[in-house]
């Protein structure tokens, strides 16, 4: 049987879920909202070998958008103001200027199979797959090591038996195909298995 790509996927998942813009442009007003702007960024797909669940998988991509309200939170919770409030603002932004990130909250039924970290010996491979379809694999796959409840505080969909990962992607060289920005439609991640494929999309508008 051929290995077949596991498509983690940040393309459109559906009518019912909403687009989204693309860009990388950090917002000019950070959404002060922060589990709306997660939600908004974050997609769902699961598989299932008989009867039973395989994989289920939750991905949120870390956007400028993301990122802004997630800076603005801290910001709050800190009790900041001004030239320190607008300081974690603008690093925020900053940050937005290194390798694309994402957040992979995996759930596998047998669980030697959640070891995403293991990179090549892994069960599950990432790759960013751009508009133009090249695949690009990641520079890099960690454990989200942090306490259950921090992780969650973040990612609300942080399910008992899932294990979170950090996904870190190089940016484009020049003259290879955008991943955000205003001629980008959908943006997609990859994983691989000989368990067959799942998707996670997010739509530009």
């Amino acid at each position: 049987m051929k290995r077949a790509a596991l498509v983690l996927m940040l393309v459109g998942c559906g009518a019912s879920v909403p687009p989204i813009a693309l860009t990388e442009q950090c917002p000019a007003q950070p959404s002060g909202d922060y589990d709306a702007v997660t939600e908004a960024w974050t997609r769902k797909d699961s598989q299932r070998a008989l009867y039973q669940e395989a994989i289920s998988v939750t991905g949120i991509f870390k956007s400028p958008a993301w990122r802004a309200a997630h800076a603005l939170r801290d910001a709050e919770n800190r009790r900041l103001t001004g030239d320190a409030r607008n300081q974690v603002l603008q690093q925020a932004c900053a940050d937005m200027a290194g390798p694309y990130e994402f957040e992979i909250l995996l759930t596998t039924w047998d669980r030697r199979e959640n070891d995403l970290d293991r990179n090549e010996r892994a069960a599950w491979h990432p790759a960013l797959i751009d508009s133009s379809g090249h695949e690009v694999k990641p520079l890099e796959i960690l454990k989200d090591k942090r306490p259950v409840q921090t992780v969650r505080a973040d990612f609300p969909t942080f399910g008992d038996f899932a294990t979170a990962y950090i996904v870190r992607f190089p940016r484009p060289a020049e003259g290879q195909q955008a991943v955000l920005g205003p001629n980008v439609h959908a943006l997609k991640l990859v994983l691989s298995s000989s368990r067959g494929s799942v998707a996670l999309v997010w739509n530009a508008p």
